[in-house]
């Protein structure tokens, strides 16, 4: 990937920097620890890797996530679907994130709670906290969260592109019609542990069903509007219709298939009737296709991305959206192409006139709030 564009230098950029030197940003997903994990040459060693320098060919490393302003990071520990030891990979991608944590100490602290992002922006340091995506990784042992928790695990993606025992994901046949009985048992035992439950990647049914049963606020770390670009990731109305209540939070993301109803239809040839990539396929194969016969791929852009933040917004309130990048190695909106992109986000929304206060809470206010609330249901 190449690196950001230079951001326009105006009032609003000035303003959008002005605003996150004071105000916390958290960006609820980033695929990080995946990348080291597939990086020819590091092959999940952080210390080969290097985030300590600019890697123009991806998206995240420590330089451009300082210009960037993060004082919060959610990185995950994908499980690939149908993954043979699922619960072995989630451990070894948390290894490396506590190995980022130690080899970075001076970048990073680790991120347990809210309080830990209030006191990483204090330090000028980020608050890492870690993630895991894709809840095969508790092999169907609802004990298995408890050890993840003690680990500093803080938020688990109920699946990802495939259903699994007890989940039905956005992108594959349902087999449960939603959460399972143990599914549900799942996330009443996130919410004792404090742990968040996040319902990207999930079907709309698992949302309602998570929504019905969760008595602590729920998560989308990753997803947009539905109504906006149908792509089955997104969020459909009937269930943003529900977040305001359960006072949860929407994080919008970079993903361009997600924003630009034109990206995902001219992908459409290379993913299967439930909008992944099938296995086994030869992608760049098949994208080469589509452009033989489509013409190049569209582009989304940041003010396409900025579209869904307002609907969202006019549609479920101010107080319950987010950013959840999803950057993970691969193609991004124009405008938003890596870590440092941040403050033009903010800067287009400046000039869209969003007020400082809810410029405040998407950039990490209402995290914070929905954290708190997760820490409470967790205490009672």
């Amino acid at each position: 990937m190449a690196l950001a564009k230079t951001p326009v230098q105006d009032n609003a950029y000035a303003a959008a920097l002005a605003l996150l030197e004071r105000a916390p940003l958290i960006d609820g997903h980033n695929d990080l620890p995946y990348v080291i994990r597939l990086d020819a040459k590091a092959k999940g060693d952080v210390a080969a890797y290097d985030l300590t320098k600019v890697h123009p060919e991806t998206d995240t490393d420590i330089p451009r996530m300082q210009a960037g302003k993060l004082a919060g990071q959610f990185f995950a520990a994908y499980v690939p679907p149908n993954h043979p030891k699922p619960a072995g990979f989630a451990l070894a991608q948390i290894a490396l994130m506590q190995n980022v944590l130690a080899k970075h100490p001076k970048v990073f602290r680790p991120g347990l709670s809210a309080a830990d992002v209030e006191a990483a922006k204090a330090e000028g340091r980020i608050a890492l906290f870690m993630t895991i995506e894709n809840g095969s990784a508790i092999d169907n042992e609802l004990d298995a969260l408890d050890a993840y928790s003690a680990l500093g695990v803080r938020l688990m993606t109920l699946c990802h592109n495939g259903t699994h025992d007890w989940c039905d994901s956005a992108t594959d046949a349902p087999r449960h019609n939603g959460l399972s009985a143990f599914g549900k048992d799942v996330v009443r035992r996130m919410n004792r542990l404090g742990m968040i439950v996040d319902l990207a990647h999930v079907s709309p049914k698992v949302m309602h069903d998570a929504l019905d049963v969760s008595n602590a606020p729920l998560v989308w770390s990753h997803s947009n509007a539905f109504t906006l670009c149908d792509h089955p990731r997104n969020v459909p109305d009937d269930v943003l219709d529900r977040v305001a209540g359960n006072n949860g939070i929407v994080m919008a993301t970079f993903v361009p298939d997600f924003i630009n109803q034109a990206s995902r239809d001219w992908h459409r040839p290379a993913k299967d009737q439930y909008g992944k990539t099938p296995d086994g396929m030869d992608y760049k194969k098949a994208e080469a296709e589509i452009v033989a016969k489509s013409g190049p791929r569209p582009t989304a852009t940041l003010a396409q991305y900025c579209d869904h933040l307002d609907y969202l917004a006019k549609r479920i309130g101010y107080d319950h959206i987010g950013i959840g990048s999803d950057f993970f190695g691969g193609t991004a909106p124009e405008g938003l192409e890596d870590n440092s992109t941040f403050p033009a986000l903010i800067a287009e929304l400046i000039r869209r006139g969003w007020s400082e206060e809810n410029l405040e809470k998407l950039a990490g206010g209402n995290m914070l709030r929905v954290m708190r609330a997760v820490e409470a249901a967790a205490e009672r």
